[in-house]
């Protein structure tokens, strides 16, 4: 079995990207297959691996690879989540497959286009630069038909008034590249840009109080790692300040996916993002700065106006991601894969190894 590790910038940890030609996908043999390897990486002193790419030649025409995602959770070895996906994965996962033989090399201008299996995503990572240690890359996250803005709302509102200890605080639920939750960090008694990035256990603990109120408030399941939650401040000369929770702690920048639905969700009229973003979500050609404690990415999302009026979004893309190749796994032993309970798979709660396998795709979704 194939195993290899990559890490993009801005990731909170590497991803392990498997070769899934040699990789079981009944849905028990894969996540105690899963379980193994985490023995395996802690046993390595790499236990912070919590990312999970499965890869193989796309069975789809229009495709280059098929990928599936799978986020370890910090429980314990067979705790996983098999919700979502993962943007700074799909690049790792590109990086090792061209790494490995799997895809031709990767070249400037070279596009990769991912069928992302979890949530019927179509990602085409375009190489902007290689070297020998990696790759760096735009990825566009496509829409095609291209998707009237407010079907990514969740529940169908711009903004969702979740009972939050006593009292109502407004979220925009917006799902695009993965499932969030945006709030105004000013909402959860954040001053300014300092307070926001600093380490503080206090506001930690609140956002990630406030993703269990909001899966409540809707009936989801609060396992796992879906949805995500990000609190956004107000830049002076247009664009967002954001922090993000991860698994298990602070994302030291934004998920590539955040900076995506972000993207998106700033062009939806009336929601949080675009509230606090100003002029930035008002130009649908322009770029969204976005600031994070890790650095700056902009992002740019291209929408068009249909003959309803209805504004149309048809890609969004994040420029100049890093990806750092450090090489194949050495596995150390090889045991029968045993079965394991998993986190959801098409509906927001918990599934077990005894169905089926079958692609697993994050919902509710509006139509």
């Amino acid at each position: 079995m194939n195993v290899s590790l990559a890490k993009a910038h801005g990731a909170p940890c590497p991803t392990a990207v498997l070769d899934g030609r040699s990789f079981p996908e009944s849905e028990s043999e894969l996540l105690g297959a899963l379980a193994e390897l985490r023995a395996d990486l802690s046993g390595q002193g790499a236990g912070d691996v919590l990312k999970n790419a499965i890869v193989r030649p796309s069975r789809h025409p229009l495709f280059d690879l098929d990928y599936r995602f799978v986020q370890s959770l910090p429980q314990s070895h067979d705790s996983f989540d098999l919700r979502g996906s993962c943007g700074h994965s799909i690049l790792a996962a590109v990086e090792a497959a061209a790494r490995t033989g799997m895809i031709q090399p990767l070249v400037p201008g070279c596009r990769v286009r991912v069928n992302v299996l979890n949530n019927g995503d179509n990602v085409v990572c375009e190489t902007e630069e290689t070297s020998d240690g990696g790759t760096r890359f735009t990825a566009h996250f496509l829409c095609s038909p291209p998707l009237r803005l407010p079907e990514l709302l969740m529940t169908g509102e711009t903004v969702t008034h979740v009972p939050f200890e006593g009292r109502s605080v407004p979220v925009s639920l917006v799902s695009m590249g993965n499932a969030y939750a945006f709030v105004d960090a000013a909402d959860l008694g954040v001053s300014g840009p300092d307070a926001l990035f600093a380490d503080d256990p206090r506001l930690f603990d609140a956002m990630t109080r406030l993703r269990v109120a909001v899966c409540e408030s809707q009936g989801w399941d609060t396992f796992g790692a879906f949805p995500k939650i990000a609190a956004l401040l107000p830049q002076e000369s247009g664009g967002l300040y954001v922090r993000a929770v991860s698994v298990p702690s602070w994302h030291p920048t934004v998920a590539l996916t955040g900076a995506i639905c972000l993207g998106a969700a700033a062009g939806i009229a009336g929601s949080v993002p675009w509230s606090l973003a100003g002029s930035a979500a008002r130009d649908p050609d322009a770029l969204l700065p976005v600031r994070t404690p890790g650095g700056c990415v902009r992002v740019a999302a291209h929408s068009t106006h249909g003959t309803d009026g209805v504004r149309r979004l048809a890609w969004v893309s994040v420029a100049e991601k890093q990806v750092e190749y450090r090489g194949l796994l050495s596995r150390p032993r090889a045991t029968a894969p045993r079965s394991v309970a998993a986190a959801g798979r098409r509906t927001p709660v918990l599934a077990t190894s005894d169905h089926s396998s079958e692609e697993t795709s994050w919902v509710p979704q509006t139509a």
